[in-house]
């Protein structure tokens, strides 16, 4: 390529000790012999200037600048010659930004997250070399695959890679500025070998920041010199390759002495063996502050020798390839043995016959979630240093946004000054002709402005290609940190579910050996207990305070709702926390794949229209951040024609003046509404004020209810979602005046009875053998079902999976409902169908409904494995066992009318022997 920086490795590569990195770069040992010169490759490294300094000595030094490779780094010295470098500057998360209205020409910024620094380049063509060069490497090292054992077949690989990510930064490049050619004797072996550029002051140049490294650096310089003077300049051929550690066996590009800066027609060659195994005592006799040449005859001579070291170099990266895939093997094999080893835990945990055996191999497992535990703090570290690290490059794009945007408008200020002077040129060219001399002198002054403007119009234009090219650049590495970042919190997330599902799987353990061991004697029963009681004491307390990895991260959910359930049982308390770590495995493993692209498609959703679309949306769940805004839309097209202005307030003022009968029993029940909801129990808590006035409102609204148990739960959900005591009520009037049917919190539940019945019949057809199981232990299902009916819900499920049954509720009506209360049922029958006493299965029935914890299941279960569910079935069952029960009630309210007609025609004679208590009293 023409434009390929052309850079020849520097003095420095040369006379670098181990301690800094060593920048020289060889084709693979095993290629040496038949690469081509234009495939290795270059290194970039040159003089610059750089402003620093403090007090009278602020101002430009001169410095040696080279770049690392493996670290991303660049490092700067005071010479080429200088053993240790004074400082470096880290590449990797810093941006380029070029000075196009500096004052001195050449002059660009590197800014990093901790400092900015100012270099100049000789001429404008190094600059834009240099930023080229910096950006591509910047590039190279984001992109670059990570390090693999080094073969000949991998070199040549990598070598590919390597070549293909160059062409893909230079075509990128292309698209904003142009490839700059390498500046001649400005970058490279050619600049080694210039002088140093004078100083007005001697102690100007010298960095008092870095002086311990000066000072090494000057006696290096002196010892090398006396070496060459003893030796008589010593030897054309520095045997060590001073700039490149023992062990790396690379060795430095080497330049013709007939034409100093171009590139020796010779591909490089490794250096002998004996050359490698200098004594490190030697080499520092052996430095000479003179750049080394080879001359053509030594260069032939050595042909022969480098071929065997390179034959060597094959041999050692055989060697080191032999070795990884031992060591791959070994690895394999402590992977089989581990395998081996749990499947002879596993054998002897059911063959073991005594309890005591099986609780030391729980032991084990426990000691297992521990180590778990420790891997995912690990990887929440990582984490959370990706994000900090994608924040400070967000930083960086906001700056560089904001500083485009300054240069913009200085462009345009600009263009609109080339404009009115052109239109004065113009003017001015129209007007009659004035003298000659000062006709000519108006006209080249003008010209020489106009092509000053030229000129500045061609650097700003220059300008805003590069910084364009570096805003797309550093955008790019910011959105790779970000996917990074992103997988990086999905392993993190599935991480945490395996950890709950083992943690889960201990307790049900520990569960069933509670129930096997009943009421033995001895100390098993009480080791057993000490467990339990420890694993019910394990809480997120004894995690970090920094990362939230327990299970069950809150006492409560973000409604305030327990997140253990609280049963008085004892026996029961064990089972509510593995119910809450199966909720929360639940919920980490749907993050990733449900619930964020969910998230994405509600904030997609701008407007809310009826659509088939937003019926899937409402059942699969409204996000929370989203519920209430749906919800108060749900609301409102139920009672619109219902809905006036002032009509909450105008019933609050109406409960003011006079009490309502219902009033005394709406405060019983205040009390009584979700014992284990923190903002219906706190003292200070301003939610069962709220509650009180919207169920005293609805009192006045709908005086034939008036009030009935279990619109205090409906009321407090549309409280605790909507946050509005209004919005609330209105909620409530919506339920129970337009979805669900009349009478159904009438005083005789008419229509409740009546779902009752239809929920029976499709019981029967859906779910045929639960339903005969059940009629064969005489278990009556509505007293259990009809306090689902009544508040939808409110005290049976958990309150993830409450809030999406409502969701849907609340758009489809009370077919919904139905659906889920088969559901349920269905997500338990294999349960139920195990139990062989009514008894028990009264007590299952009982709490069955908190044991259910993947909604994902349910919701599928509820609208695809429950169809067909034509809302025209639903009618007819309703209108015929409505028919049945007003007739059942006719015939029981003619019975009670036939007893107190017989009642009333026989009075109500007292027997003469009975004696009346007032008489008793009167004789007494």
């Amino acid at each position: 390529m023409e434009n390929a920086p052309e850079c020849t490795p520097s003095p420095a590569e040369f006379t670098q000790p181990p301690s800094s990195a060593s920048l020289a770069e060889v084709a693979p040992p095993g290629d040496s012999c038949a690469q081509p010169l234009d495939t290795v490759p270059k290194k970039l490294c040159g003089y610059l200037s750089k402003f620093g300094g403090k007090g009278p000595i602020k101002g430009w030094k001169y410095r040696w600048f080279f770049y690392d490779e493996s670290k991303c780094h660049l490092y700067y010295s005071r010479t080429a010659q200088d053993a240790n470098p004074l400082d470096s500057i880290d590449l990797s998360s810093a941006v380029f930004d070029c000075k196009a209205n500096a004052e001195d020409e050449g002059t660009f910024e590197v800014k990093t997250p901790n400092r900015v620094i100012t270099l100049k380049a000789a001429t404008k063509q190094a600059m834009l070399y240099w930023l080229q060069q910096l950006q591509m490497k910047r590039w190279e090292f984001h992109n670059s695959p990570p390090a693999l054992p080094v073969t000949p077949a991998a070199g040549l690989s990598g070598n590919g890679s390597t070549l293909h990510l160059k062409l893909e930064q230079e075509a990128e490049l292309e698209e904003f500025l142009c490839p700059v050619k390498t500046p001649t004797g400005l970058v490279g072996a050619a600049a080694a070998l210039q002088p140093v550029p004078a100083m007005p002051s001697a102690l100007q140049n010298i960095s008092l920041k870095h002086l311990g490294t000066e000072i090494q650096n000057t006696m290096h310089n002196i010892r090398g010199n006396k070496q060459a003077q003893a030796t008589g300049h010593g030897p054309l051929v520095d045997e060590s390759s001073q700039g490149v550690e023992p062990q790396s066996g690379e060795q430095p590009l080497i330049s013709d002495p007939s034409t100093p800066g171009k590139e020796s027609e010779e591909s490089p060659k490794p250096a002998p063996k004996s050359f490698l195994s200098s004594s490190p005592m030697q080499k520092p006799k052996r430095q000479s502050n003179t750049f080394p040449f080879f001359s053509d005859g030594l260069a032939r001579s050595r042909t022969a020798q480098e071929k065997v070291a390179a034959l060597e170099q094959q041999v050692l990266m055989l060697t080191e390839e032999l070795k990884s895939q031992k060591e791959l093997v070994i690895i394999l094999h402590k992977a089989l043995e581990a395998a081996q080893q749990e499947k002879r835990e596993s054998s002897a945990y059911l063959s073991a016959t005594e309890d005591k055996d099986r609780l030391e191999l729980v032991r084990h497992k426990v000691r297992q979630i521990a180590e778990l535990s420790q891997r995912v703090e690990a990887l929440e570290q990582d984490r959370e240093r990706l994000a900090h690290e994608s924040g400070l490059l967000e930083q960086q794009v906001q700056a560089l946004q904001q500083h485009v945007q300054l240069l913009m408008d200085k462009n345009q200020a600009k263009q609109q000054v080339i404009c009115k002077l052109s239109q004065k040129l113009t003017e001015d060219l129209a007007q009659p002709e004035q003298p000659a001399s000062a006709a000519n002198g108006d006209f080249l002054s003008q010209q020489e402005k106009v092509e000053h403007l030229k000129d500045d119009m061609e650097a700003y234009r220059t300008q805003n290609r590069f910084l364009n090219s570096e805003i797309h650049q550093v955008t790019k590495i910011w959105r790779k940190v970000a996917e990074k970042e992103k997988a990086l919190l999905t392993k993190c997330a599935y991480l945490q579910a395996r950890n709950c599902q083992v943690e889960s799987k201990y307790l049900a353990g520990l569960r069933r050996l509670q129930e096997a061991a009943g009421a033995e004697a001895g100390d098993f029963p009480e080791l057993l207990q000490q467990l339990i009681q420890e694993a019910l004491q394990w809480e997120a307390g004894e995690a970090s305070d920094s990362m939230e990895l327990r299970p069950i991260s809150s006492e409560y959910d973000a409604y305030g709702f327990l997140t253990v359930p609280d049963y008085e049982v004892e026996d029961l308390k064990l089972l509510a926390k593995i119910q809450a770590l199966e909720v929360r495995s639940h919920h980490l493993l749907a993050l990733e794949t449900v619930e964020r692209p969910l998230r994405e498609r509600w904030a997609a959703l701008t407007e809310l229209v009826p659509s088939a679309e937003l019926k899937q949306l409402l059942r699969a769940g409204v996000p929370r951040e989203h519920r209430p805004r749906v919800w108060r839309w749900l609301v409102h097209r139920h009672v619109q024609h219902l809905y006036s202005p002032g009509c909450y307030q105008e019933l609050l003022a109406r409960g003011q003046t006079c009490q309502h009968p219902a009033a005394r029993q709406i405060e019983l029940d205040l009390n009584r509404t979700f014992p284990t909801n923190k903002h219906f129990t706190c003292p200070t808590s301003s939610f069962p004020d709220e509650l009180r006035r919207v169920l005293l409102a609805f009192s006045w609204q709908n005086p034939t209810i008036g009030y009935c148990q279990g619109l205090n739960r409906l009321a407090a959900i549309a409280l605790l979602v909507l946050e509005d005591e209004e919005s609330a009520f209105w909620c409530l009037v919506a339920i129970v005046e337009t979805i669900l049917p009349a009478e159904y919190y009438s005083k005789t539940l008419t229509a409740s009875q009546v779902d009752q019945r239809v929920l029976r019949d499709l019981l029967s057809e859906k779910l045929p053998r639960l339903t005969a199981h059940l009629r064969q232990h005489h278990i009556d299902l509505s007293l259990i079902t009809f306090n689902w009916f009544l508040v939808v819900f409110a005290d049976s499920l958990i309150s993830d999976i409450l809030l999406q049954v409502w969701d849907a509720f609340l758009y489809e009506g009370t077919k919904v409902v139905f659906r889920y209360a088969l559901a349920i049922f269905k997500y338990n029958e294999e349960e139920i169908l195990r139990l062989q006493d009514s008894l028990e299965i009264y007590q299952y029935l009982r709490f069955f409904t908190k044991t259910i914890c993947d909604s994902r299941k349910l919701m599928s279960i509820a609208f695809n494995d429950m169809n067909p569910f034509p809302m025209k079935q639903l009618r007819q069952l309703r209108a015929v066992h409505r028919e049945r029960l007003e007739a059942e009630l006719r015939e029981l309210e003619l019975l009670k009318a036939e007893y107190l007609q017989r009642r009333a025609s026989r009075g109500r004679a007292v027997p003469e022997s009975c004696v009346s208590e007032d008489e008793g009293e009167g004789d007494g």
